[in-house]
């Protein structure tokens, strides 16, 4: 007889943050980053940014400032390469799980200083991108309608997870993990295995950007457009 499956939540999980310039993969640097292990282990880094200048705005959220990279800081390629390198290897061979609040942005951003700096993404590494578990996509579907905002901190709030120094990489990492387990015992029937959950995620994703994207239209932006891709943003192989 067969062993039924193990779901997610009770196999090993990893969990991604990263910490930027900015919010445009295309334009904005990775800062910081942190990647919490199965293991309870942590990695983190701090990247010099290549020299660029991290805006007031963002150094307000994060509280790293331009000197502060640049003095502390390692070479950009070198840190974003260990990043993806480490995230490949959580992933490579089923090992774990990967949990990335928004994975969008923060594995966009990755895939996205990959390009920039002429290294593989974890794709290219491991020949996919997953499974990824997202507890922004996970909470929109298992709890609809319920009101309020959905970001980390609120979620983290909602399911009385312990969050303290949020919007620091390994803070928000393990937030996230911390989160997403809160969310599968609350809600049973996402207890899945995870390459099911993964597929489930993109097309919640996608059912949620239809129905925002058709909510902003009907509310005077005719224009509107939401990107609906996950675990990447569009434009992004996985």
């Amino acid at each position: 007889m067969n062993a039924t499956p193990t779901p997610w939540n009770r196999g090993p999980l990893s969990a991604y943050d990263c910490e930027t310039t900015g919010t445009v993969p295309a334009e904005d640097r990775i800062v910081s980053a942190a990647l919490v292990r199965p293991d309870g282990s942590v990695l983190r880094w701090l990247s010099d940014v290549d020299g660029v200048e991290i805006p007031a705005a963002a150094t307000a959220v994060h509280h790293i400032s331009t000197e502060y990279a640049r003095a502390h800081g390692r070479p950009a390629k070198q840190v974003v390469e260990e990043i993806a390198d480490a995230v490949a290897g959580e992933l490579s061979a089923g090992r774990a799980a990967l949990v990335v609040m928004n994975a969008p942005f923060d594995l966009g951003m990755l895939n996205a200083e990959c390009a920039r700096h002429g290294v593989p993404t974890v794709a290219d590494r491991i020949g996919s991108l997953g499974p990824i578990i997202d507890p922004l996509v996970i909470d929109r579907a298992a709890d609809k309608y319920r009101k309020g905002r959905r970001n980390l901190e609120s979620l983290a709030a909602h399911y009385g997870v312990k969050l303290t120094d949020a919007h620091t990489a390994d803070a928000d990492a393990q937030a996230a993990l911390d989160v997403a387990r809160a969310i599968a015992e609350k809600h049973p029937d996402v207890q899945v295995p995870a390459w099911l959950l993964h597929t489930w995620q993109i097309q919640w994703r996608a059912q949620w950007a239809a129905g925002f994207e058709a909510h902003l239209r009907r509310s005077g932006k005719p224009d509107a457009t939401v990107d609906g891709s996950w675990p990447l943003p569009s434009g992004g192989a996985s």
